[in-house]
C-alpha cells in the first residue's frame, strides 16, 4: 500500500505551488485508482497547520476550504487514513534509537511507524528526512 506525506498534499492543493502540477496529478492517480492507498492522520493535522497558516501563504487557505479538502481526498474509496497501531510506541522506538533522530525528526519519526505498522510499502514524499527510517521505502513523485 502507498501512503502520501503532508508535502504531496499541500504541493497539490495549492495551485499557485510550482510543483502543484505534478503533486496534483500524483494524487489524482491514487485517487482515480482501484488499489488501497492511505494518509496518515499526523499528515493531515499537518497539511491543516500547513496550508492555513498566513506566514507561510499569503493568502493562507481557509480553515473551511482546508477541511473540504481533507474531506473530498477521504471519500476516495479505495484510501484509508492510518493512526497509531496496537504496538507503535515499540515500533517507534525502534526507529528513534536506530536513526538518532530527535527534534523535528520525532516527528517523522511517528509517520514512519504508523506507516511500517499498517504494512505501508512505500511513502509517497517530498521529504528527504525520511531517509533516516530505511525500512521504509520512500518516492518523491515530484521528481521524473
Amino acid at each position: 500500500m502507498i501512503a502520501v506525506d503532508t508535502n504531496i498534499l499541500v504541493h497539490a492543493h495549492r495551485a499557485g505551488d510550482p510543483r502543484h502540477p505534478r503533486a496534483s496529478a500524483a494524487l489524482r492517480q491514487l485517487v482515480d485508482g482501484q488499489a488501497s492507498w492511505a494518509v496518515p492522520w499526523p499528515c493531515f493535522h499537518e497539511f491543516l497547520t500547513v496550508v492555513t497558516h498566513p506566514r507561510v501563504y499569503d493568502p493562507p487557505t481557509t480553515m473551511s476550504v482546508a477541511l473540504q479538502a481533507v474531506e473530498a481526498i477521504r471519500s476516495s474509496p479505495a484510501m484509508v487514513t492510518l493512526g497509531e497501531a496496537p504496538g507503535h510506541g515499540a515500533v517507534l522506538a525502534r526507529l528513534l534509537l536506530a536513526s538518532r533522530a530527535v527534534g523535528p525528526k520525532v516527528h517523522d519519526a511517528k509517520i514512519a511507524a504508523i506507516c511500517l505498522s499498517h504494512g505501508v510499502t512505500e511513502l509517497w514524499t517530498a521529504d528527504r528526512d525520511f531517509s533516516y527510517f530505511p525500512e521504509l521505502r520512500t518516492r518523491n513523485p515530484l521528481v521524473a
